[in-house]
C-alpha cells in the first residue's frame, strides 16, 4: 500500500470526511483491520484565506509546496489536496514536487463521462465557478459546466461556504436556497450536479435532487484509494 499525503485544514471539516472516506475505502477493499497509511498536513485556514482574498496565490503556492515536500520526505507517494479551490494551483504544484498529485477535477470528469453526461451544473467557491482550473478538466472529457447566471447566487454560494459550511454551520434556509439554485441550473440544461466544494455535501445530499449527483470529495477519496492500492 502506498502512503498518501493529505493537505488538509482547507477546511478541517471536509478533511475529517476525507480521512473517514479514505480509511473506509481501504477497508472495503482489503477487509480485516486494514486502513489507510496516510500523513496529514493541516493548515490554519485563516492564513490560506487571507492570501486568497487578496489574490495572492503565489504565497499559497509556496506554503502548500513546502508542506508537500515535508510529506514527501516523510514517505508520501501521492498527494491529495482536500479541497476543490486549492486545485486552482494544482498544475503549478505538480511541477514543483516529485510525486503524483491526484486531481479532483480529473477524477470527477471521468466519473461523469462514465454516466454518459455532457452538461452538468457546478457550484463551489467563486474561484471554482469562474476560473478554468476545474472546468477545463471537464472540457477535456467533452463536458460543459453550467454555473449560476447572476452574481447574487454566486455570491451566496461563495459566502455560505466560508461563513457557514466551513464552520460546520448548517441552516435550513441556506439549504433551500441551494436547492433553488440547483433547480435553475437544471432548467438551463444541467443533466447532473457537481458539488464542487468539499463542504457542499454537508448541506445538499444526493437524495435532495432528482438528477445525478457528483460528490467531488467522495469521488476524490475513491481515486486516492485506487492510487494507494495500485502498484
Amino acid at each position: 500500500m502506498k502512503i498518501l499525503g493529505l493537505i488538509g485544514g482547507i477546511s478541517w471539516v471536509s478533511t475529517v470526511d476525507y480521512y473517514t472516506q479514505i480509511n473506509q475505502g481501504i477497508n472495503e477493499k482489503l477487509g480485516g483491520l486494514n486502513y489507510s497509511e496516510c500523513i496529514i498536513y493541516s493548515f490554519n485556514y485563516q492564513e490560506i484565506k487571507n492570501n486568497n482574498d487578496t489574490n495572492d496565490w503565489e504565497s499559497t503556492l509556496e506554503m502548500v509546496v513546502s508542506a508537500i515536500k515535508k510529506l514527501e520526505q516523510s514517505g508520501a507517494k501521492g498527494i491529495v489536496l482536500c479541497a476543490n479551490t486549492m486545485h486552482l494551483i494544482a498544475d503549478k504544484i505538480q511541477k514543483e514536487i516529485n510525486i503524483p498529485l491526484i486531481h479532483i477535477a480529473t477524477a470527477t470528469a471521468l466519473e461523469i463521462k462514465k454516466r454518459g453526461l455532457n452538461k452538468v451544473g457546478l457550484l463551489g467557491t467563486k474561484f471554482t465557478m469562474e476560473y478554468d482550473f476545474f472546468k477545463s478538466k471537464l472540457e477535456e472529457q467533452g463536458i460543459e459546466a453550467v454555473i449560476p447566471q447572476n452574481d447574487s447566487d454566486k455570491n451566496f454560494v461563495h459566502n455560505t461556504i466560508f461563513e457557514e459550511l466551513g464552520k460546520g454551520v448548517i441552516k435550513e434556509e441556506t439549504k433551500e436556497r441551494y436547492l433553488s439554485i440547483i433547480e435553475e441550473l437544471k432548467n438551463n440544461g444541467a443533466q447532473g450536479f457537481i458539488a464542487g466544494c468539499t463542504e457542499i455535501p454537508l448541506i445538499v445530499k444526493e437524495y435532495d435532487i432528482d438528477i445525478p449527483y457528483f460528490d467531488t470529495a467522495l469521488i476524490h477519496g475513491k481515486a486516492a484509494v485506487e492510487f494507494a492500492l495500485t502498484e
